[in-house]
């Protein structure tokens, strides 16, 4: 495996030649990362040559178009889906809101749906109000020590009646990446459908949807480096029964059934910048792929590998801090570099007392309250979120440590 360029990565970020950025390390990358060049690069083109309604026969609407299928057609082929399997909306809560009202529609009174309380609460809540409508609503619980999901558990909570099992590849403040791939043949051999909220993940490396095998996969492209968009892949068997959510006359394209207010234009089309860094940056480490799956892969590979290298001193630093509280596992190859800290008193006056220092983090709940109630930390209080992705250096990690002991 090659070694990452942390050189090269960094070039391809205008925020790391931002002066007024100068001296700061970026460490609330769970919050949103910093965006690309090539996505900045779209964006602009789009507003100044294609802002115009897609699609129509002159020029500019006609590249407008394009450029917008050209984003959904690549991305769609790193994550290992149909184009028309992937869709864009305002936010990853939005889009969890819009499949919920297509489930209310679907099932009837008396089935059920598995819920975590390991979930940000896009993925739980807007299931969770379901119950109104007399469908059975299944917590699946973490374990309130580890903040660990364990399958076995699951499994107690199945039988003909679930429909869907909604759960997180990873939480955005227990960290701990779950096995997608067993639990969702643990569902379906249930019979149940599966609906993965992607955010926390997904920034570390774009998954093969495919190979891991959910039947909804969602995350925030504003987190993978690119523009404000919740990006949905719903597979075709499960997006064919579930009742439209768009404009009538639309129901027979699978991309817009469940985009009822239809997608940002220039904000989708610049969503083809993040598949261009992608392909720059295995193009600068590996040999040529033709298949954008295979070069998907090995730069998944690539991030998770720099990430783990510098969360490691991390974990084993705060591992030996008695005054804190290290949520999730210790293990780095267990976990995405998103670290969440139970300290004394409030996380947020924490992160006020870094932010002199240099350290850009986040003290809070981060909409993960049932999460938070469950592991017996005081969401009032929060926790101090540590979160970094492929472009944090090593010296960033070092700055990061001497800080941590300065304010523990």
């Amino acid at each position: 495996m090659a070694a990452l360029d942390l050189e090269f990565v960094r070039a391809q970020f205008p925020a790391f030649a931002e002066p007024s950025l100068r001296g700061q390390a970026f460490f609330e990358n769970a919050g949103g990362s910093y965006t690309c060049q090539p996505v900045i690069d779209r964006l602009t083109r789009f507003y100044h040559q294609r802002k115009v309604q897609p699609y129509g026969p002159y020029d500019a609407s006609r590249k407008a178009g394009a450029e917008m299928d050209e984003a959904r057609a690549r991305l769609a082929a790193i994550l290992g889906v149909e184009p028309d399997e992937l869709s864009f909306g305002p936010s990853t809560t939005q889009n969890t809101y819009v499949l919920a009202q297509a489930f209310r529609q679907w099932m009837q009174p008396g089935e059920a749906i598995v819920v975590t309380n390991q979930d940000h609460e896009a993925n739980t809540g807007p299931w969770r109000r379901l119950a109104d409508e007399g469908i059975e609503i299944r917590e699946w619980r973490m374990d309130p020590e580890t903040g660990h999901l364990d399958p076995a558990d699951l499994a107690d909570l199945l039988d003909e009646n679930v429909r869907l099992v909604c759960f997180p590849h990873c939480s955005n403040v227990v960290g701990e990446v779950n096995d997608i791939t067993t639990i969702c043949a643990v569902a379906h051999a249930a019979g149940a459908f599966t609906c993965v909220d992607g955010v926390s993940y997904a920034p570390h490396g774009l998954p093969h949807v495919g190979d891991i095998g959910p039947d909804i996969y969602l995350f925030s492209t504003y987190k993978t480096y690119g523009p404000h968009q919740g990006a949905m892949v719903i597979r075709r068997p499960l997006g064919a029964v579930l009742p439209n959510q768009g404009h009538y006359f639309n129901g027979d394209v699978l991309y817009k059934r469940f985009t009822p207010a239809g997608p940002d234009h220039a904000q989708v089309a610049a969503c083809a910048g993040i598949a261009d860094y992608l392909d720059a940056l295995h193009d600068h480490h590996f040999a040529a792929h033709d298949d954008p799956a295979a070069r998907g892969r090995a730069v998944h590979d690539l991030m998770r590998d720099h990430e783990q290298a510098l969360l490691a001193p991390l974990l084993e630093y705060l591992s030996g801090k008695n005054s804190v509280r290290l949520v999730g596992p210790a293990d780095a190859a267990a976990r995405a570099p998103t670290v969440a800290l139970q300290v004394d008193g409030s996380a947020g006056t924490v992160a006020a007392r870094l932010a002199p220092l240099g350290i850009m983090a986040g003290g809070g709940d981060f909409y993960a309250v049932r999460a938070l109630q469950a592991l017996g930390i005081d969401p009032a209080r929060g926790v101090l979120r540590l979160s970094f992705v492929h472009y944090t250096s090593p010296a960033e990690v070092d700055k990061l440590i001497g800080a941590l002991d300065q304010v523990l």
